[in-house]
């Protein structure tokens, strides 16, 4: 009887090669992911903002949205009557946040009206209910919509609408910032 010992063909070098594979498989990934990869540094908002998307609250967020909406419906409605509509038209056109509904109870309770300070104009919206939602000031501007918030129980119309006398009776501007975190830039 003989015995004849076959040793495998290479299987040391079959190993090195698959490990150098995959370490150049990693290096280039690597390579590609820094070379693609872009740096988001988050914008911080002023000492007198609030971010709408992190430092508001749920209740908050949803009135803050349906202002931002309802801003346009009062555009057409001031070219339809030559005036700014009052609360209870928006409410009577069926325009959150103004309606009274049952989302109005679960976000605060607010009472609208429509201040005239001079020649400036605002919609206030005073909370019913702090503890759930401040209260908020939507004034109309060419630029759009410019949306205050207080959250403090005992928060009062302001008597004077421009930004630092706003910034001095407590009121902070809601700023809304679209970064990396919020949305996908895709190049094509």
């Amino acid at each position: 009887m003989t015995t004849q010992v076959v040793r495998p063909a290479g299987a040391g070098h079959e190993s090195l090669w698959v490990a150098v594979l995959s370490l150049a498989i990693i290096l280039l990934a690597a390579t590609v992911i820094s070379l693609r990869s872009e740096s988001h540094e988050e914008e911080s908002v002023a000492a007198h903002q609030i971010d709408a998307r992190r430092d508001l609250n749920a209740a908050e967020q949803g009135i803050h949205t349906e202002l931002v909406v309802a801003f346009d419906e009062i555009l057409m409605l001031q070219d339809e009557l030559q005036a700014l509509p009052e609360p209870q038209r928006l409410a009577e056109e069926g325009i959150p946040p103004f309606t009274n509904d049952a989302s109005t109870v679960t976000r605060g309770h607010h009472a609208w009206q429509l201040l005239q300070v001079g020649d400036d104009h605002a919609y206030q919206g005073l909370s019913g209910d702090s503890a759930v939602a401040g209260s908020f000031l939507l004034l109309p501007s060419a630029a759009g919509a410019d949306i205050w918030l207080n959250r403090a129980s005992d928060a009062a119309a302001p008597h004077n609408l421009h930004a630092d006398a706003l910034i001095a009776a407590g009121w902070r501007q809601v700023a809304s910032q679209y970064d990396a975190g919020v949305t996908r830039q895709h190049r094509h």
